[in-house]
């Protein structure tokens, strides 16, 4: 049998006509899409670090991981667009003629189908992660996670097999013109700086009136702050009537909140920043950690755990490094916006801190404990 006859279809000589499926092309936009993925990664091994380990890190700047989350999701939503493009480019040589030309064919084509997958597993995974929804049966956090090291690995594999082509073509000069490249890739510019521009201000101040694509907008909801886990969803609707914080250390006290409330109180503005990629800032009133943390006699570079009321869920029970509990700014807060902290805020008090993911800025807190 003639094995030209199978070359039908897509397959064929001459099926992608299009001159813009070459090289230079696919190197311009393969150069954005690996600096977004690489702040993706960074930014995103920051967060996972700061929420499984919980530090040591520094408590300064107070918007640091509002800053370094929102890239992360900043960059993940452009990726969409400048991935589509890349693969566009690419695509007809998943059916080049002949499919395998020998091992290290085989080895490097199995590589980019590694590297692809992972990188659209992360991008499909973490844009529903904005919005809350989870339709998969395997934890998020853990597979977002793995799979960053699985991409990253991968791009570093697919560079040293390119890299002969890439330096070829790495300059504009040493390229070949070709039709429609510039227009081509002014599009995809354009479509990145649109999907940035309608989605980064859930996170930019000074965006936020074009947030039109975003998930979440960071004005809106009780006290004028969003809320990811409502009070009700905690089981926490009802605070019982005789609580007391339980602050435990080598003279461990029990405090109401009338008692709370006497002590001297601070005032910090800090931001809420949360995974998804929203943040916003709030006036926060309520009592230091480190002076509680004094009142009970804790050694100055105790971990504090952190328990709340809420029945179940990763982040009911958290740890503090001293560098966050001893940190003038970090407040057991009482009042959010010179109000009252709505049931949904963590009424009858949370944890608020600079620099600290929002999943442990605890809500609802019965128990404060130096370790």
């Amino acid at each position: 049998m003639d094995i030209e006859r199978l070359r039908r279809g897509p397959l064929r000589e001459g099926a992608f006509p299009s001159r813009l499926h070459e090289p230079r092309t696919a190197v311009v936009i393969g150069r954005w899409l690996g600096a977004a993925l690489v702040v993706c990664f960074a930014t995103g091994l920051l967060s996972h670090v700061m929420q499984e380990w919980g530090g040591p890190l520094p408590s300064r700047p107070v918007n640091g991981y509002r800053i370094t989350q929102g890239l992360h999701v900043i960059s993940g939503i452009a990726m969409i667009p400048l991935l589509g493009a890349k693969l566009w480019t690419v695509y007809p040589k998943l059916f080049e003629w002949p499919p395998v030309q020998g091992v290290l064919h085989l080895l490097e084509r199995a590589g980019i189908a590694l590297l692809v997958a992972a990188v659209l597993l992360e991008v499909f995974t973490g844009l529903l992660n904005t919005v809350q929804w989870y339709p998969w049966p395997f934890p998020f956090r853990q597979t977002h996670y793995w799979t960053a090291w699985l991409a990253l690995g991968g791009l570093l594999l697919h560079l040293s097999a390119k890299a002969p082509l890439i330096a070829e073509h790495r300059s504009r000069r040493a390229a070949a013109p070709v039709a429609g490249r510039r227009g081509f890739l002014a599009a995809v510019t354009a479509s990145v700086g649109l999907v940035t521009l309608t989605t980064a201000g859930q996170t930019v101040p000074w965006l936020r009136r074009a947030d039109l694509l975003g998930p979440r907008r960071p004005d809106l909801g009780p006290q004028g702050l969003p809320v990811n886990r409502t009070a009700a969803q905690a089981g926490v609707a009802a605070v019982p009537a005789d609580w007391r914080l339980s602050v435990g250390g080598p003279r461990p006290v029990e405090l109401t909140l009338a008692e709370l409330g006497a002590m001297p109180q601070h005032t910090a503005e800090l931001p809420i920043a949360c995974v998804e990629g929203w943040s916003a800032s709030a006036t926060w009133t309520g009592v230091r950690l480190r002076d509680l943390l004094d009142r009970v006699g804790a050694p100055p570079d105790a971990t504090v755990r952190i328990t709340s009321l809420q029945r179940e869920g990763p982040y009911r029970v958290t740890e503090m490094a001293s560098t966050y509990a001893r940190d003038e700014l970090t407040l057991l807060a009482l009042r959010v916006n010179g109000e009252i902290l709505a049931p949904d805020h963590g009424y009858p008090v949370r944890i608020i801190a600079p620099n600290r993911p929002g999943v442990l800025q605890t809500k609802w807190v019965a128990k404060v404990e130096a370790l």
